[in-house]
């Protein structure tokens, strides 16, 4: 069985858009990726800027899990510390399960933007020239996937909503020093020449925290190759125009997978 890590520290949660090694990022951590034949996991889930290491507990996160069947299953009663939001869930039949935090509006801030580039009010001093200030909410989701039995695939189907990463290789299959596949989704779309950082929880303590900084093809695939075992956390953020309707005309958009490399 693999386990993970708790981590814990205490800090403000601020939403920035500097380099992805320093802002802050969602994630979600089970306690093990593969359960063997258990019949459950406690997931960990919070803010943090370190990657595993936590901040600030994730409130008012639609936490819930997708079975091996493609159906939405809930989750027990979730407790929410200062620092981390903790609970635990059934894992009643063999397959593989989504973990996820469900999609969260965040709060709302000012950014300016110029073409592709954007920058948050008040922070990297001036604006840059002939920018626009927009109006942006923040959304995140996170996701892990943890295997009871033999894994299965209906857990990775994508949500075809906002901004995720769909697994090519099977996350429960990850092996240290052997690529592993995904593909970058906006809408459901392939989402192409997008900056993607993969983070190690080993960083913690040798200080390489960043394994990886890659960008997605045109067809929105990438590749990762983790060096050593252990949990790991892919990173991407991207900013759109909003939905029709919804409370800000942009979105900053945050997504998270967690994995363990065997």
């Amino acid at each position: 069985m693999k386990q993970s890590p708790f981590r814990c520290a205490a800090l403000l949660l601020t939403l920035t858009v500097a380099s992805a090694a320093s802002a802050h990022m969602p994630y979600m951590l089970p306690t093990l990726f593969d359960v063997g034949n258990g019949d459950h996991i406690t997931v960990q889930s919070a803010f943090a800027e370190d990657a595993f290491l936590p901040e600030v507990a994730m409130r008012d996160a639609p936490f819930h899990l997708v079975g091996p069947d493609g159906t939405d299953l809930p989750t027990g009663p979730v407790t929410h510390l200062r620092d981390l939001s903790i609970f635990e869930a059934s894992i009643p039949t063999d397959g593989t399960y989504r973990v996820t935090s469900g999609q969260r509006a965040g709060r709302k801030g000012k950014m300016f933007r110029q073409g592709d580039t954007w920058a948050m009010r008040g922070e990297g001093g001036a604006a840059p020239v002939n920018a626009e200030q927009v109006e942006v909410q923040s959304m995140t989701l996170a996701d892990a996937y943890v295997t009871r039995g033999q894994p299965t695939e209906a857990a990775l189907k994508p949500i075809g909503k906002a901004l995720e990463i769909q697994a090519i290789t099977h996350p429960n299959g990850i092996v240290a020093g052997s690529d592993a596949s995904f593909a970058l989704l906006f809408d459901g779309k392939p989402l192409a020449n997008a900056g993607i950082t993969l983070f190690r929880s080993a960083g913690l303590y040798d200080g390489r925290k960043v394994a990886a900084q890659v960008k997605s093809g045109t067809d929105g695939r990438f590749t990762l190759k983790p060096d050593d075992a252990g949990t790991y956390l892919i990173l991407v953020r991207h900013r759109s125009a909003a939905p029709a309707g919804s409370e800000t005309p942009y979105r900053s958009y945050t997504y998270t997978l967690a994995f363990d490399a065997a």
